[in-house]
């Protein structure tokens, strides 16, 4: 059903594709599943009853009022699009939320539903997500009946009896206009474009997102330094710098596009090539944007050519790499330091004894030690970041040149280390 409503309108024929229906339902519904395990694994654990706090708005941080932002406006589109009974669209706008919610709000706010005891932040991102998840269920309940009731009855009459007795009872979710804050939420969506170029070009790099970075340059719109700070974590980068020009890292490569330059100029091609070979690529761009047309002259011939006309690669120096399109640009420095180069070591490290935790099925809670053998380096790295890794993977100890518990043999950066986990009892 829920590939029908997104694919295309109820008028339209559409031809059966099973490929399609899994993809649907693990893009929306296994999506929207994961996060609501997420919240119920942690409520569980924490005893948290969501009937016995308030959501206080003038509390929250900017992640919980961005992701409030977005709720009401979607709910306030989906509302719209059904009452216009625009099915695919409606469906496009929960699935794009949910989308947001787990792949951005949660990954981003995991942190917070780890720490410690229960202060004030960490009943925000509770509030936050336990009010995003029924609201979108209810938005989303008369296309997805069965799964929103689920869900409806596990966080809400589970803890209020006097609540409607099915998620098919309880009113639309009204829209809450003074939440809805559309600078925040263009904010965000800039941060989350510069992200994506970010991914993109340390893909091109070869460069692992856990190995740090020393900076990154962007050109487009200034973000707070708020935002700035989501970029770094986000994309393991120790400073980002917003600037008007990326030409210390970055120039222009020009050739014809074939299929235009070629009935235009046939004769002429090689002699075009050449010429474009030749151009300060960064001129050339310059000209383009601000004319149109790159004007040449062969012997009182003139050709003209617009950007139609020609292939633009971005020519990156050495120690550089970039990606961008026509609002973003963005530029690695991918000169690692031994200092760096360590830093992306202790990284590794960590996500492999966290893999390991859970190959071994221990509980989130569950203290360890871990065991290292087999790699002076290894070795060297872990005594001297110790408390960091211990804290990040709840170790009580590490211990050195023995393994026990769940022995796993890795290849971490070319080096090869066997790793032990051991579950340890009060």
């Amino acid at each position: 059903r829920w590939y029908f409503y997104v694919s295309s309108a109820p008028w339209l024929p559409k031809r059966f594709n099973g490929k399609a229906v899994r993809e649907c339902q693990r893009k929306f519904m296994g999506t929207l599943w994961n996060t609501y395990a997420f919240y119920v694994l942690y409520a569980n654990i924490d005893e948290f009853d969501a009937t016995k706090h308030e959501l206080e708005y003038d509390k929250l941080p900017v992640m919980d009022k961005w992701l409030l932002s977005k709720l009401n406006s979607t709910v306030k589109a989906v509302d719209g699009f059904l009452n216009d009974y625009k099915v695919p669209e409606a469906a496009n706008a929960l699935q794009d939320f949910v989308d947001d919610m787990s792949n951005w709000y949660v990954r981003r706010s995991r942190s917070r539903f780890w720490a410690k005891g229960m202060e004030q932040d960490k009943i925000n991102a509770y509030m936050t997500l336990y009010t995003a998840l029924t609201t979108i269920c209810k938005a989303a309940a008369p296309m997805i009946p069965f799964m929103t009731e689920d869900i409806y009855q596990n966080l809400v009459r589970k803890i209020d009896k006097d609540a409607p007795e099915s998620i098919h009872l309880c009113d639309f979710p009204a829209v809450h206009e003074e939440m809805i804050d559309k600078d925040l939420e263009e904010k965000m969506d800039e941060v989350l474009k510069v992200v994506v170029m970010g991914r993109a070009a340390r893909n091109n790099a070869a460069i692992k997102n856990r190995q740090p970075i020393s900076r990154m340059f962007v050109k487009g719109k200034v973000l707070p330094e708020f935002y700035q700070e989501i970029i770094e974590d986000e994309l393991n980068v120790k400073k980002v710098e917003f600037t008007d020009d990326v030409r210390a890292f970055t120039s222009y490569t020009f050739k014809p596009q074939l299929k235009t330059v070629g009935p235009k100029y046939g004769k002429l091609l090689n002699q075009i090539r050449q010429a474009l070979g030749e151009v300060d690529g960064n001129q050339a761009m310059d000209t383009l944007n601000e004319t149109g047309v790159l004007t040449f002259d062969f012997d009182g011939q003139k050709v003209e050519l617009t950007k139609d006309d020609l292939l633009i690669d971005t020519a990156q120096k050495d120690g550089f790499v970039s990606e961008g399109d026509n609002e973003v640009t963005v530029v690695l420095d991918t000169n690692l330091t031994p200092e760096l180069i360590e830093e992306g070591f202790v990284r590794e490290l960590i996500s492999k004894i966290q893999t390991m935790r859970k190959e071994a099925g221990f509980e989130v809670m569950d203290h360890i030690a871990v065991y290292e053998q087999d790699n002076e380096k290894i070795e060297t790295i872990l005594k001297a970041n110790e408390e960091t890794v211990r804290s990040e993977v709840m170790a009580d100890r590490i211990v050195y040149g023995q393994t026990a518990g769940y022995v796993k043999e890795w290849n971490i950066n070319g080096e090869k280390v066997t790793l032990g986990v051991e579950k340890l009892t009060d």
